[in-house]
């Protein structure tokens, strides 16, 4: 059976008149002291403490400020765009793309041969192909001034490409150019 507790203190008008004996507070803190002993101040490892939850504290706010910045679904500052020096600075899936045609251009340059029949051929080539690069470094500094962009990004890609076709193509010229040349010999002989 509930009742209200007011009601039971104003029926009970003795628990209120009772009075602590005196002295009783100093007793009880007396007592207190014997049961707890005191204890040593700690004041050099309270300060290590907060020391060391602060470097905590800093050091997982640099990991996610890190983690964060790496995603690639967030808008890329254009501080970082400057330091970009090609696509590869934006995202690594077009590092990927830079790095496997460049491999590929300069692989199929190491491989040809120039003879001194080929040289014009070869050399209409260079030429072309450094226009190409000249474009290459245009486009990139619009990518730098600009910011990224889709047309920006794929004209970068596609002049790629156009580098990497133009060697291929070369090559085909330069072999149909070895075989006749061969053929021209052995007709001779």
């Amino acid at each position: 059976m509930a009742q209200d507790i007011r009601k039971l203190f104003e029926n009970e008008p003795q628990v209120f008149n009772d009075k602590m004996p005196k002295g009783h507070e100093a007793r009880f803190l007396v007592k207190l002291d014997n049961e707890l002993p005191e204890q040593p101040k700690q004041t050099i490892f309270t300060f290590l403490n907060i020391a060391a939850s602060v470097v905590i504290l800093i050091g997982l706010s640099f990991g996610a400020y890190q983690f964060m910045g790496s995603d690639p679904a967030v808008e890329i500052p254009q501080q970082t765009v400057s330091s970009a020096s090609t696509l590869g600075g934006l995202s690594p899936q077009l590092k990927k793309v830079e790095d496997y045609y460049l491999a590929n251009i300069n692989l199929e340059l190491s491989k040809m041969k120039v003879t001194p029949d080929s040289k014009e051929l070869f050399d209409g080539y260079l030429e072309r192909l450094e226009e190409l690069n000249k474009e290459f470094s245009v486009l990139d500094q619009e990518l730098r001034d600009s910011g990224p962009n889709e047309q920006t990004v794929n004209a970068l890609i596609d002049n790629l490409k156009l580098r990497l076709n133009l060697l291929y193509r070369l090559k085909e010229k330069l072999s149909e150019l070895n075989k006749s040349n061969n053929t021209y010999e052995e007709v001779q002989s």
